[in-house]
């Protein structure tokens, strides 16, 4: 097994490129692993992250005829882009999105997705056999049932995928507060879509740009 370890091996927006899969009013209606809405929450948060950083990010559904659009606060944060819809259940099989994938040139390939044990394992083991650097967001993606999710998870760890949760993903490509291009947006974001941790990012702000006292 290859450890993933060092600082290489952590997330870089410019080598970045993001997969979201199957965020649809037929898959949420059967996922019992998260709160529904939270999940919904999340993939928003990841997403718009994702647009903060200039991460290239490919939007898939499935048989959108039958399983509904991909919900609208993701597909808002990408106004203008299209929406792959597949037949295949397991993306990676599917040639127009894995050009897609690769017309990035990026080679850290983050994805999350409904549901976890079927639509976010089967790529994601595809694409480690083929030497993608895979990380799968665990809060932004649920299966049909608590086990069928942390099985999906068990087994893309033990194919070698990287797990991550959606502001982890976001402060790893952040890295350093001090990069002001993109603190200011992301702290945009994490504020409303991530509950607690948006009000400790918020003080944070504010003590990083309050002045230290000093002794007279």
């Amino acid at each position: 097994m290859t450890f993933r370890n060092g600082l290489d091996s952590l997330l870089r927006p410019e080598d970045s490129v993001l997969v979201l899969i199957d965020h649809q009013p037929y898959q949420l209606a059967n996922l019992n692993s998260h709160d529904p809405q939270m999940v919904v929450n999340n993939t928003t948060g990841l997403a718009k992250a994702a647009k903060v950083f200039g991460v290239p990010t490919i939007l898939t559904s499935v048989i959108a005829a039958r399983g509904g659009l991909l919900f609208p606060s993701i597909t808002d944060v990408f106004p203008d882009q299209e929406v792959i819809d597949r037949t295949f259940i397991n993306t990676w099989e599917d040639k127009v999105v894995v050009d897609a994938v690769k017309a990035t040139g990026r080679k850290q390939l983050i994805i999350a997705g409904l549901w976890t044990e079927i639509c976010v394992a089967m790529p994601a083991i595809q694409a480690l056999g083929e030497g993608w650097d895979v990380t799968v967001v665990t809060d932004a993606s649920g299966g049909t049932s608590l086990e069928a999710h942390q099985v999906g998870i068990q087994r893309m760890i033990a194919a070698g995928a990287n797990v991550m949760t959606w502001v982890a993903v976001a402060a790893e490509w952040q890295r350093d507060w001090a990069r002001a291009e993109s603190a200011e947006e992301l702290n945009k974001v994490i504020g409303p879509h991530s509950a607690g941790s948006g009000i400790a990012y918020f003080w944070e702000q504010q003590l990083l740009n309050t002045p230290v006292p000093t002794n007279a």
